[in-house]
């Protein structure tokens, strides 16, 4: 049986004891709905089990570097390989991280320049614009430079005094606005207005200077600084995290006017190879800078050549040869830097590794399936095994073998439905069986739309010139292949003539063992404030963060146990059993339930007792079984993205709302109830643009504006715009040729 991994009653979360075998060397897709196990399964058990095992082979001191893997409950796993995990998870990094940086390319081209280009102006790290050799002195390598906007910073009709300084710790009070009141250089009572531009200007831009009667309350030895130059250093050269969204308010972005947005200094530019400074390269998309590289004729750097046509290759396979190194990494969507993470994967030489997706359908147009498709099956066919969690049916299809985790989720699910090819699945009749047989049909329907809302020839990244309209009180889906230009034309461009609009995107909620569904929908408050009414004591005591914590695990739940090398270990709390929190919160009721016994309840059984819209909104994304004080760290990516839709969706301050990629982590069944939750939106007046790669929700939009037809350079044009019916007319469109096929 060595051709088979074999797992023995696994029974991590909420897997109920199941045994399986998965097939080696072959590609086995995990399906399932949203939180029924797939995660437990693949990730918290099976690659949690491998790469703690590969840990273990290092030596205790390598070992305490290592991410720490908690050993899952499972009886056995044998023939387990070595695991490599791909995730869904957006590339970070900050605004120094660039394509070119993440991918290595840049540092190859860095070794190249400095081997050959002319004049020689030094080695490989004099063009780094990370290098202050190398980097633009104006905007430190940035690109970009920021300019304060005076006018969002400061109020001129308030004094000093009265918090003329609109800014994080320069408010009446706060410590940095002593450095300005205590400087005797200004009159605290004036108004800003008021100030000649003498005095505004000192308060705003002076370099350093000693304040001529500085009160008793300055520091001696201290320079004055204007408020300018010391928000540029202390808050947005630091790239201040703490208080970004202020400083995002204050600030305008643009491009450096020095070395217009390519980061590295004018020696840097002077060199050349065949024309091209190593600036002009990053400033081509891939496919461009492919043609330049091999035209390059050096025999002496054929070795560096190879490996940047390699690379190069590899993002073109991934069907990314729009993208240009320059491209900064905060800017890629999930589809982008999954394919991205693949890439280092391509060319390796391993074999006879298990590798393991994460959705890798996130973020992608059925267009781009095609291509991740050839990579997953490339990887298998050179004796690798992969496993995959996914939903997509054209992912699901090209499985050898694949595994059905259900029926429901949370604790109705856990268990293994089916095992099987593709062909056994669609006749097995399972919820993920059904919903794969179910007939497609496309919106028909023409309604009769008088409002829209507009915009006229915009221009932003690849969008040029770009007019649409979108109809209000309608569901208008947005589509198109990854980088085509979607979000550019939605969350930048539309959301900046109109503002009001509310966005719900893929960014993670960030779950920890103290929050729960409760804390993230601000619902707590008012159930801790209901139990202090009825038992006459303070708030803090019903939370277990508070008053009300068990003493001995301080409101965990649990006790960890650091065993260095050997990874922490968490045991039940003996003293409150795990209930978290402290006997006397637990002595008192409130409709013949404690406070933990309340927090047990599922959102179905806590539905009449509570009486809130939000809970019936949790019901209505399909989380009626999720438990209410169910720690958000333990939420799938499905279930994490369908809370913040049931958080949405209790706003009633806007009836503009802008979703993207909503489907993400759905099972097909699910994305049905996602359609009627949309269109009982739009019952209430309501106007959603929902951008969107899944074929099921686009056939029943009732607007579809479509954009491409490639991505980056190639994308950027509205393709079509109108009914979803009159999208299968247009021959130029992907999503059309998709669609066609979707509802034959």
């Amino acid at each position: 049986m060595t051709n088979y991994i074999e797992i023995k009653n696994a029974n991590t979360n909420n897997l109920n004891n199941i045994s399986l075998n998965i097939p080696k060397h072959k590609i086995t897709v995990v399906t399932g709905v949203s939180g029924s196990g797939k995660s437990s399964l693949v990730f918290n058990t099976l690659a949690a089990e491998s790469q703690r095992l590969l840990n273990d082979t290092y030596s205790s001191y390598i070992q305490q570097l290592l991410p720490h893997y908690a050993q899952p409950n499972v009886e056995s796993i044998k023939n387990l390989p070595v695991s490599i995990v791909i995730d869904q998870k957006k590339i970070g990094g900050n605004a120094r991280s660039t394509v070119g940086t993440i991918t290595d390319i840049y540092t190859s081209l860095r070794l190249l320049f400095s081997r050959i280009a002319e004049p020689f102006i030094g080695y490989s790290m004099i063009y780094s614009f990370n290098n202050p050799q190398g980097m633009c002195p104006t905007c430190k390598g940035i690109g970009e430079t920021n300019t304060i906007n005076i006018e969002k910073l400061l109020d001129l009709d308030k004094s000093l005094n009265e918090g003329a300084i609109d800014f994080p710790s320069f408010h009446p009070g706060e410590w940095r606005l002593r450095r300005y009141v205590e400087s005797g250089n200004f009159d605290n009572d004036k108004k800003l207005r008021d100030y000649t531009e003498k005095e505004l200007k000192r308060l705003l831009y002076d370099e350093g200077s000693k304040p001529d009667h500085p009160t008793d309350q300055w520091p001696k030895t201290a320079d004055y600084i204007g408020v300018v130059p010391r928000i540029t250093k202390n808050y947005i050269e630091k790239e201040e995290k703490r208080h970004a969204k202020e400083i995002s308010r204050v600030i305008e972005k643009s491009t450096c006017p020095n070395c217009h947005g390519t980061r590295v200094n004018e020696t840097v530019r002077s060199a050349k190879i065949n024309g091209k400074s190593i600036a002009d390269c990053v400033e081509m998309n891939i496919f461009d800078l492919l043609n330049f590289i091999q035209a390059i004729d050096a025999t002496n750097v054929q070795i560096i050549l190879d490996d940047l046509i390699k690379k190069l290759k590899s993002l073109q396979i991934v069907g990314l040869s729009y993208l240009f190194l320059n491209r900064p990494t905060t800017t890629l969507s999930g589809g982008e830097s999954q394919r991205i993470k693949i890439i280092k994967h391509l060319n390796s030489a391993l074999s006879d590794v298990m590798y393991i997706f994460d959705e890798p359908s996130v973020g992608l147009h059925p267009q781009d399936i095609l291509g991740m498709n050839a990579i997953i099956e490339d990887l298998r066919d050179k004796g690798n095994t992969v496993v995959l969690v996914d939903h997509d049916p054209d992912i699901i299809k090209i499985a050898d073998h694949i595994i059905d985790i259900g029926p429901g989720a949370g604790v109705h699910g856990g268990k293994v439905m089916f095992e099987g090819t593709y062909p056994e699945l669609l006749a097995s009749g399972t919820l993920t069986g059904k919903a794969l047989n179910l007939p497609h049909h496309i919106n028909i329907s023409k309604p009769n739309f008088t409002e829209y809302y507009h915009l006229d020839n915009v221009f932003l990244h690849n969008v040029k010139n770009a007019s649409i309209k979108i109809p209000k009180q309608a569901l208008t889906l947005i589509t198109g292949v990854a980088g085509s230009g979607k979000s550019t034309l939605i969350r930048h461009l539309f959301t900046k003539k109109y503002p009001e609009a509310q966005i719900l995107d893929q960014s993670p909620i960030r779950g920890s063992n103290r929050s729960n569904v409760l804390t993230y929908l601000d619902m707590f408050d008012e159930i801790r404030a209901v139990f202090a009414k009825a038992s006459g004591q303070s708030k803090s005591l019903f939370s277990y963060n508070g008053q009300g914590g068990c003493p001995v695990c301080k409101g965990r739940g649990y006790i960890k146990l650091d065993l260095a090398f050997m990874g922490d270990v968490e045991q039940v709390c003996e003293k409150c059993q795990g209930k978290r929190y402290n006997d006397e919160a637990l002595s008192y009721t409130w409709n013949g339930l404690n406070i933990y016994e309340l927090l047990q309840l599922t959102v179905e059984e806590a539905a009449d007792l509570l009486d809130q819209p939000i809970i019936k909104n949790l019901i209505d994304v399909n989380l009626g079984y999720v438990k209410l004080g169910q720690s958000l760290d333990t939420f799938s990516g499905g279930e994490l993205q369908r809370v913040k839709i049931a958080k949405i969706l209790d706003n009633q301050a806007s009836n503009l709302l802008i979703l993207d990629e909503p489907s993400t982590g759905l099972h097909e069944a699910d994305v049905q109830k996602l359609i009627t939750l949309l269109n009982n939106l739009v019952k209430k007046q309501k106007t959603l643009i929902v951008l969107e790669h899944n074929l099921q929700l686009i056939s029943q939009a009732q607007w579809i504006i479509d954009m491409g037809l490639g991505g980056g350079s190639l994308g950027g044009k509205v393709l079509f715009q109108g009914y979803p019916v009159d999208l299968l007319n247009n021959h130029e469109s992907y999503t059309a040729e998709h669609l066609k096929k979707y509802v034959k």
